[in-house]
């Protein structure tokens, strides 16, 4: 698959790691849409980032926890460019809690984290699903962690939440089969403003990492779209993270 007359949904488009991958996207001629929850001013800069270079998108708000709300975004969506080709599942959200309290983590900070990190990814997949398997193809990416892999990360439940999404990756990646390829990326640390405040923790997070740098949210967006357009890769977990995890 290509990028030539595609469209995208990025979710939390507007920032890091969704807006690099929304920029990258449309450069290469794909139609994106940025979805946010919240950060409404960071979406709309994004898009017109993008359109003062050129390309097509639009913010679309919806909460991806919330189901109706992700069909909804799906409905506006096929209303403004006709179809869907690629979900980037990117929104995410964190707690900064340490590893080895128990003690400070709730039901609010489980239930939040696996609302929108898991349970969102899965509801946007399931509104696409139909879409992408009437094109008779189309291409999923899910943002994991390392800390998935690892179990450290900025909290014990963050880390959980990005095991879920690998293994959620897996299940749709079957389930979805042959029409749809579903693949997740796992980045190291990233400079996004999820650190903002919390830079030292991220460095000591980071460990001995061989290459002695920290990617960027672009550099995260270059896997994501050559994981869209590769046809011969469903069901992996693609690690990006400087050698931090060797």
């Amino acid at each position: 698959m290509d990028f030539k007359d595609k469209v995208a949904i990025v979710t939390g488009g507007g920032t890091g790691i969704g807006r690099a991958t929304s920029i990258k996207l449309a450069k290469q001629g794909v139609s994106v849409v940025v979805n946010f929850s919240k950060s409404k001013v960071d979406a709309e800069e994004t898009v017109k980032i993008i359109r003062e270079n050129g390309g097509s998108a639009i913010a679309i708000q919806a909460d991806v926890s919330m189901d109706e709300e992700v069909r909804k975004m799906v409905e506006e969506t096929l209303k403004a460019f006709g179809t869907v080709n690629f979900l980037v599942n990117n929104a995410s959200i964190t707690r900064q809690l340490p590893i080895n309290d128990l003690e400070s983590v709730n039901d609010d900070t489980w239930n939040t984290l696996f609302d929108i990190n898991v349970k969102g990814m899965f509801n946007c997949a399931r509104a696409v699903a139909p879409i992408l398997k009437k094109n008779k193809q189309g291409a999923i990416v899910n943002l994991g962690s390392i800390a998935g892999l690892t179990g450290l990360g900025s909290s014990l439940p963050y880390a959980v939440s990005k095991a879920a999404v690998h293994g959620l990756t897996k299940s749709l990646a079957y389930a979805l089969a042959p029409e749809i390829r579903v693949n997740s990326v796992a980045p190291g640390a990233v400079d996004t403003r999820w650190w903002k405040g919390n830079e030292e923790k991220m460095y000591a997070l980071s460990g001995n990492i061989l290459l002695k740098r920290i990617s960027t949210p672009e550099d995260i967006a270059d896997i994501i779209c050559a994981i869209l357009v590769q046809d011969s890769m469903t069901g992996q977990i693609i690690t990006v993270d400087n050698g931090q995890t060797m």
